[in-house]
């Protein structure tokens, strides 16, 4: 559940029998959850009213356990887009990081296998994602293994989220299916730069780069304006497609 009072703090629970919540505000009992609609209202024992709801998966993902930084909520709807993402699609991913770009490829109803170097990263994103999802091992799993060597399997999709994405290039190929496509989370120009010259020398095409910048309205009464403050830069997203080899 996601708990969020009037100054619009959130906290991300997991309700249990006889489960308690501790905050600054005193202690809220999860028993007065457990069972009624969302959208309820309840008081710790310091007075201190909470509004509960199931979270989004865009609260989930921000207030989640992190293991490494996540992609932002913004970046994933537009790698989504970029990659086409659609239900029976077999998708490899790299690296995983906390499972945020897992967690939306696996909700779209894809087939995701990643390839993460860091085993306390893999169970990070392994609790996350059942924590949120239940258990969808029959269409995810996690090999610690590197994406700069060999990859095995056959896939419609490559999502990559790691320092030299270039690299992977060459193994990507073997395994893209013709007309498949590549996307690429680089939070530094200078890796789209590496990047994109390493594609110009393969059988990728329809290379494209774009940043996605996310910015708020203030609006209360006749004052209408930009919030001051936005989520700007946070990485550049590069897609590319696989010609036929043949």
């Amino acid at each position: 559940m996601l708990l969020s009072d009037k100054r619009g703090r959130r906290h991300l629970i997991t309700l249990a029998q006889d489960g308690e919540f501790h905050s600054h505000a005193g202690i809220t009992y999860h028993s007065l959850l457990i069972g009624q609609n969302e959208g309820l209202e309840v008081d710790s024992t310091k007075g201190q009213r909470f509004r509960a709801f199931r979270p989004t998966l865009e609260d989930y993902i921000l207030n989640m356990p992190r293991g490494a930084q996540v992609i932002y909520p913004k970046d994933l709807g537009a790698m989504m887009v970029l990659g086409d993402i659609g239900p029976g699609m077999s998708v490899f991913e790299s690296g995983i990081g906390s499972g945020a770009l897992s967690m939306m490829l696996l909700r779209s109803g894809a087939t995701v296998t990643g390839y993460e170097i860091r085993e306390d990263f893999a169970s990070r994103a392994t609790k996350n994602i059942l924590a949120f999802m239940g258990d969808v091992s029959d269409r995810h799993q996690i090999q610690i293994r590197s994406a700069y060597e060999p990859i095995e399997g056959s896939y419609d999709r490559v999502m990559l989220d790691l320092p030299e994405p270039w690299q992977v290039i060459p193994h990507a190929q073997e395994v893209l299916r013709s007309g498949g496509i590549l996307v690429a989370y680089c939070p530094s120009i200078t890796q789209v730069v590496r990047l994109r010259e390493v594609l110009q020398t393969t059988s990728f095409i329809e290379a494209k780069t774009i940043e996605v910048l996310h910015r708020g309205w203030y609006l209360e009464g006749q004052a209408v304006r930009p919030d001051h403050r936005m989520v700007a830069h946070t990485a550049f997203l590069t897609k590319a497609r696989l010609t036929s080899r043949v």
